[in-house]
C-alpha cells in the first residue's frame, strides 16, 4: 500500500510539473529556442541519470536509429507548435488545444498497428473538434490571434500523437528514458539553428528559466512519471495525466493572471470530457 501511495504521488507530481511547463511559453524568447533549452537541458539531466544508473544506451540496429531520429524531430516540432499555441493565445487555449491528441492516437493506431477503428472513438473525436470549435472566437479569422492559438494547439496535438504512436513501437526494445534521451538529443542538435534564425536575449536570467525548464519540468518530471509506473497501472497514470490541462489552467490563473473565458471553460470541459473517455476506453 505505501509502495502505491508512493506512485501515486509522483504520478501527481509529474503531471503538475508537465502543466507549469506550459507557462514557460510566456517567456520573452521565441518559441524554438524555448525548445532548444528545454530539450537541451533535459538531455544533459537524462545523460546523467542514465550514466549513474549505467543503463546501456546501444542503438541495436539502423532502422532503429532512424526511428528514434524521426522521433527527436516530431518531439521538434510538437513542443515548439505548443509553445507558438501559448506565445500567441493563452496558456488555456495552448493547453486544452493540444489534449485532443489522445483523439487523433485514436484514429492513427488502426493505420499504423493495423487495428480496427471503432465507433466510439469516431464519437469522441466529433465531441472533442466541437469543444475546439467552441473555443475558436466568433468569425474564425485567420488574424485572430486566439484563432492562431488553437490551430497550433491542435497541430501540437496531431504531432504528439504521431510521437506516442512511434514511442509504442520503440519501448518494445529500449527503456523509455533511453527513447527520451535520444529525442530531445537529436531535437537539440536540430533546433541549433534556431539561435541564428531567431535571434534572442539569452542573459543569464533566461538561461536560469531555461535549465529550470528542462531539468526540472521535464527531466525530473519525466523521471517521476515513469518511476510511477512500477506500482500503479499506465491506465490509472493516463487518467491523472488527463489532470494537465487543468493544473496549467490553475496555475496561469494563479501566476499570470491568465483567466479563461466561458467559451474556453465551456469547450476545455467537452474536449477533457471526450478525450478522458477514448484514454478510458482505449486502455
Amino acid at each position: 500500500m505505501m509502495g502505491i501511495n508512493n506512485s501515486l504521488a509522483k504520478v501527481h507530481v509529474a503531471v503538475l510539473l508537465f502543466g507549469i511547463a506550459g507557462l514557460f511559453g510566456k517567456l520573452a524568447l521565441p518559441p524554438a529556442v524555448i525548445v532548444l533549452g528545454r530539450v537541451f537541458f533535459g538531455a544533459l539531466f537524462l545523460a546523467a541519470v542514465l550514466r549513474y544508473r549505467k543503463v546501456p544506451v546501444a542503438v541495436r540496429n539502423r532502422s532503429h536509429f532512424l526511428y528514434l531520429l524521426l522521433s527527436g524531430l516530431i518531439l521538434a516540432v510538437h513542443w515548439v507548435a505548443f509553445f507558438q499555441s501559448i506565445k500567441v493565445s493563452t496558456v488555456a487555449i495552448g493547453v486544452l488545444t493540444f489534449a485532443t491528441f489522445p483523439v487523433f492516437v485514436s484514429f492513427l493506431e488502426p493505420y499504423f498497428f493495423r487495428e480496427k477503428l471503432k465507433a466510439r472513438n469516431v464519437g469522441a473525436a466529433i465531441a472533442a473538434f466541437a469543444g475546439v470549435a467552441f473555443i475558436i472566437p466568433a468569425g474564425f479569422e485567420l488574424e485572430n490571434h486566439l484563432t492562431q492559438g488553437v490551430l497550433w494547439g491542435v497541430f501540437s496535438g496531431f504531432t504528439f500523437a504521431l510521437l506516442s504512436l512511434l514511442n509504442r513501437r520503440m519501448v518494445r526494445d529500449y527503456s523509455s528514458i533511453v527513447v527520451s534521451f535520444y529525442q530531445q538529443g537529436t531535437a537539440t542538435v536540430l533546433l541549433l539553428p534556431a539561435l541564428l534564425l531567431e535571434p534572442a536575449a539569452l542573459d543569464a536570467e533566461a538561461v536560469l528559466m531555461l535549465a529550470l525548464l528542462g531539468i526540472v519540468f521535464t527531466g525530473i518530471a519525466h523521471s517521476l512519471f515513469i518511476s510511477s509506473l512500477k506500482n500503479i497501472s499506465t491506465q490509472t497514470a493516463s487518467i491523472i495525466a488527463s489532470l494537465e490541462p487543468l493544473y496549467s489552467v490553475i496555475c496561469a490563473a494563479l501566476l499570470l493572471g491568465e483567466t479563461p473565458s466561458f467559451r474556453e471553460v465551456a469547450g476545455g470541459i467537452i474536449i477533457l470530457g471526450a478525450t478522458f473517455y477514448a484514454t478510458v476506453k482505449a486502455r
